[in-house]
Order: C-alpha cells, then sequence, then structure tokens
C-alpha cells in the first residue's frame, strides 16, 4: 500500500472512459446469461472506484491548498466532466433497471442498488448538464471564498479556522471582539455570498423544472437517494423537534446564561462559552490528540485498533488549520487503495477531538466495507453515514480523560449538551432549504428575514440585536457550506444525532452491548436502505415521536442530574 503522498495522480482520458462505459452497457445489454451481466456488473464497478479515485485525491489535494494552481485546474477539469459522464452514466443506469437479469443481481448484490438507480434516473437528464457544470463552478468558488479568508483580529490574520479558538475564549472581550472579526468578514464579503447563492437558486429551480419536477425540493430529495422516507416524514420531524427538543434546549441554555452571569437571550459570543472558566481543551496538541486516539481505537476492538493503525502509518489525514486550506472536515475514500482519508482543521479547540473520532466514525464504516460491490453500497445513503460518525463520538467518552486531562468532566456535560442542541440547528438549516426551494423567487433580503425568523422558532436562547455582524442580522446560514454545495445533506445529521443519542443510552447502561448493536450496525454498509439498517441492529427509528421523546428525557434527566460541582 502506498503513502497518501505517493498516491500517483494523472488526468484520465475522458473519451476513453466514455467508450469503455458505453461498451460495458452494451455487452450487459446483450448479456445471454447471468454470468455475462454479472462479469460486465463487475467491470463496470471497477471502472466506478478507478474514477472515482482518481477525482478524489484531486479534491483532495485541492482542499489542503487551494492555491495550488495545478490541482486547481484539475477540480474545475473534474466540475466539467462529471456531468458529461454522467450521461453515460444514465444509459447504463436505464439498462440496469431494464435487464431481465435484474431478479438475480437484486438477491447477489441488494435490491437496494436498484431503488437508488431509479432515484438517479429521476434526477438527471442530459439536457441540465451545463447547469450541473456550472453548479460545481459556483460550488468550488464559493469554498475558495471562504478559503481566502484574511481576518485582522489583534493586530495579526487569521483564515476562519484559525480564529476559531478565540470565539470560544472565557475572555468576554475577546471572544466578542473575534465574533465580531469574523462576522464583518462575512458581512463585508456579503455581496458575492449573496450573488452565489442567488446564482445556485436559480440554477436548482431551472434543473428542476427541465426535468419535470414539481420544485428544487423534489429535485433535492431525489439527489439526496431519500428511498424510504419522504417530505412528510421530515415535516413530522421538523414538528417533533420543536415539540420536544427545543424547549429542553432552551432549558439548558437558561441554565448555561444563569452559570456564567449572563443576560438571556445570549449573545451569539456568550453562546458559545459553555463554562465561567472556558470550555473543555484537549489536554494536549495534535500530537497528543492522535495518540490519545490510537490507544481508544486499540482498546475498542481489534478491527478498529488495525485501522487506525493504518490510517497513521499511511499518512491518510491531513489534520492542521493552514493558510489555504478548505474549511470544515470531511472523509471520503480513496477506493483504488481501498483506504478512506480525513481531512480536518484542527485548531486547538474541543472541536479537534470530536473531528478525530466523528471522521474517523465514517473512515472505520467505510474500512468495514471497502470490498463491498458495488462501490454504492459501500456506504448506506447520508443519514446512515452520519450514525457512524457521531455515535463514534460517544463511544469516545471512554478516553476522554486521555483526550481533556483535567477537562473531562467538562467535556462530557458539553458535548452532550451541544450534541442534543444541535438538533434544533440542523433541523433549522433544512427547514429553510425548504422555503428558499418552494419560493425561488425570494430576494437575498427575504432570505435574510426568514432565516431570522426561524432562529425565533428554534433557538430562541439568541439574542438578535445586530450587535455581532452577519450572525444576529439573519445571515448566519451563509457560513454552513452544505446550505451551497449539498442541498437538504444537513437533516442527516439530525436525524443520525437522534439514533446517536439512542447509542449514548446504551452506552450508559453496557458499553460492550452498545458496541455490539453498532457493529451489527456497521458491517452493513449500505446495503439496505436507513430504517432497514436500524431495524437489522435493533435501533429505533428517528421517524417515530416516541424516540424523540424519549432521548430526549434521558439526555435532559441526565443533564440534570450532572454534578458540576467544582466546575465554574
Amino acid at each position: 500500500m502506498l503513502r497518501f503522498s505517493d498516491m500517483p495522480y494523472e488526468r484520465p482520458d475522458v473519451e476513453s472512459i466514455k467508450k469503455e462505459i458505453s461498451a460495458i452497457t452494451e455487452e450487459f445489454t446483450n448479456a445471454g446469461s447471468y454470468e455475462e451481466a454479472r462479469e460486465c456488473f463487475v467491470r463496470k464497478d471497477k471502472l466506478a472506484r478507478h474514477v472515482e479515485s482518481v477525482s478524489t485525491l484531486a479534491q483532495i489535494r485541492h482542499s489542503i491548498d487551494t492555491r495550488d494552481t495545478f490541482y486547481d485546474d484539475e477540480v474545475n477539469f473534474w466540475n466539467r466532466t462529471f456531468p458529461e459522464l454522467q450521461e453515460y452514466l444514465d444509459l447504463w443506469t436505464k439498462a440496469l433497471c431494464a435487464s431481465p437479469y435484474r431478479k438475480e443481481l437484486a438477491e447477489e448484490f441488494g435490491e437496494v442498488v436498484f431503488l437508488n438507480a431509479e432515484l438517479e434516473l429521476k434526477s438527471f437528464s442530459p439536457e441540465i448538464i451545463p447547469l450541473l457544470q456550472e453548479e460545481n463552478d459556483l460550488t468550488t468558488e464559493y469554498e475558495k471564498l471562504l478559503a481566502s479568508a484574511q481576518i485582522p483580529f489583534m493586530g495579526k490574520t487569521y483564515t476562519i479556522a484559525q480564529i476559531g479558538p478565540f470565539k470560544n475564549d472565557a475572555d468576554d472581550e475577546i471572544r466578542l471582539a473575534a465574533w465580531k472579526a469574523e462576522g464583518g468578514w462575512y458581512r463585508d464579503n456579503k455581496a458575492k455570498l449573496d450573488e452565489l447563492y442567488d446564482r445556485l437558486t436559480a440554477l436548482r429551480h431551472e434543473m428542476s423544472q427541465k426535468l419535470g419536477l414539481k420544485d428544487a425540493v423534489e429535485f433535492g430529495y431525489y439527489r439526496m437517494t431519500r428511498n424510504c422516507y419522504d417530505r412528510n416524514d421530515i415535516d413530522k420531524f421538523h414538528e417533533a423537534v420543536q415539540k420536544y427538543i427545543v424547549p429542553v434546549a432552551d432549558k439548558i441554555r437558561r441554565k448555561q446564561a444563569e452559570r456564567l452571569g449572563m443576560q438571556y437571550p445570549l449573545s451569539f459570543a456568550d453562546n458559545a462559552l459553555m463554562f465561567r472558566s472556558g470550555n473543555a481543551k484537549p489536554a494536549g496538541d495534535y500530537k497528543a490528540i492522535l495518540e490519545a486516539a490510537r490507544g481508544f481505537y486499540d482498546e475498542l476492538s481489534p478491527e478498529t485498533s488495525e485501522f487506525f493503525h493504518t490510517m497513521l502509518d499511511y499518512d491518510l489525514m491531513d489534520l492542521l488549520a493552514t493558510d489555504g486550506k478548505e474549511g470544515g472536515g470531511y472523509c471520503t475514500s480513496i477506493h483504488d487503495y481501498g483506504v478512506p482519508f480525513i481531512f480536518a482543521n484542527f485548531n486547538g479547540t474541543r472541536d479537534d477531538v470530536e473531528t478525530v473520532t466523528h471522521e474517523a466514525g465514517h473512515a472505520f464504516a467505510d474500512w468495514m466495507n471497502r470490498n463491498r460491490i458495488p462501490v454504492e453500497t459501500v456506504w448506506p445513503s447520508m443519514e446512515g453515514c452520519e450514525v457512524h460518525s457521531m455515535s463514534m463520538e460517544f463511544f469516545a467518552w471512554k478516553s476522554a480523560d486521555a483526550f481533556f486531562g483535567d477537562d473531562a468532566r467538562k467535556f462530557r456535560y458539553s458535548h452532550l449538551a451541544e450534541s442534543f442542541m444541535f438538533i434544533p440547528y440542523g433541523t433549522m438549516v433544512d427547514h429553510f432549504q425548504h422555503i428558499v426551494f418552494e419560493h425561488p423567487e425570494l430576494t437575498p433580503d427575504e432570505r435574510h428575514a426568514e432565516w431570522k425568523k426561524l432562529l425565533g422558532v428554534y433557538m430562541p436562547w439568541l439574542r438578535l440585536d445586530g450587535e455581532i455582524p452577519f450572525y444576529s442580522e439573519g445571515m448566519g446560514w451563509q457560513r454552513q457550506h452544505h446550505i451551497y454545495s449539498s442541498p437538504f445533506y444537513y437533516i442527516d445529521y439530525c436525524l443520525a444525532q437522534t439514533v446517536a443519542l439512542e447509542f449514548w443510552a446504551m452506552i450508559q447502561e453496557d458499553y460492550d452491548n452498545a458496541w455490539e448493536h453498532y457493529m451489527a450496525y456497521t458491517r452493513q454498509g449500505g446495503s439496505e436502505v436507513f430504517t432497514k439498517l436500524l431495524e437489522n441492529a435493533g435501533l429505533r427509528s428517528p421517524f417515530e415521536e416516541s424516540t424523540i421523546k424519549d432521548v430526549c428525557d434521558r439526555a435532559d434527566k441526565w443533564l440534570a442530574d450532572y454534578d458540576l460541582t467544582g466546575i465554574e
């Protein structure tokens, strides 16, 4: 196996790929036996793995340094190429769905392959290729804009990731100044952020119309392969979050304000401080975090130990925040080598530990299922993937002392509280996108007004007085990458967080039993739809109101009873 830096990248010949897909599709269509059809199916999968691997290498290296002109050109190449390839893949998908050997293929490789294929057919037409290419270019432009941020603060300049620790500083003046500085940068770039999202909204609406769909909401659901639930289920989830979770989250924030001696509702800056003495911080630098993570995964199971040592030994993680680096964090797959890759922006905060456990949850699931055929079943749909990651964060509580030292007690309280309170925020992001795509005619200022109204519904503990530029003006949604690049992805985190809180409750009772359920869930990869994966692993569906009520009650009681003695 090669280290990441040694993995070769070479731009492929697109015309050769198109010809190969066409040839496989023709042979598959004319197959005279299941064996012949299966051989074509496997060949197409091998080709897909290679194309994804090459493009992923370019994407990762561009993320690490968006100023690298070579990989900037390569990302632009792939932004144009994938929509072109989709036309040929669409013909493959049609042949797959119409195959006389569909039953046999489904028996060997799973029915979910065909469920997802049918959704793919509804979300593509050659007519929208130029629009898909433009969409890719716009999302890349958005990411580069954020990566280019140089924020003046206390005599220095910082990227968005680098200013993060100051936004959590225990000193009220420093913390507020950091929020104002970052918010000011976003506010200064309001015109460009508005323009990019205007164009993206119009593009997505136009694509939905060309496909004969109701709106970009329907288009977004097909693109996200919503194969076991629909808008009605999501609407009910929104309502349950407002009914059960928001009131408890509001109570937690009121106690926080009292603990801090702050005015309620809280400013965005004060909302970011959980304890008067400061938020939980890792006990060491990034090397110490990785060493603690190695110890955790070694102890957790033989499978996780082998996995994490591979990540370390082959440099399959890029973790430190640096100039020119894309923001956020992610995990992806390099299928040609059978390995995942973790990208992050460590900045000395609690988020560093949560990232290395969250993204490693994704990476471990990929590792466990790396040999699945077809490649589409290595991962489940995105809400299913986020269960792997968000639940792994809770399993890592076992090593909280190694990660956080004296701040371990702070960490456990704040991690559960903020994991729970994330659900209203994430649900608000989804609700906002429904409004935007149901009303594509909204102006930028009208979108900001809608976000501000939703803040009052889902996060009533925040003060919207205009003190902090951008955030308290109802513009904060523009910092959320997913809204620009991956419409309707964000609700997946909320559904998964609900399941992760089930795991948290199980861990409190029997850690080993909880891990057995986690492995039962993870070993399935993407072989079933989300709700079936849960059922097979003995887990409850987040679409049941009783599930949300129960996790809410458990978290509320645990947080209320938590001993904060000695923590200021």
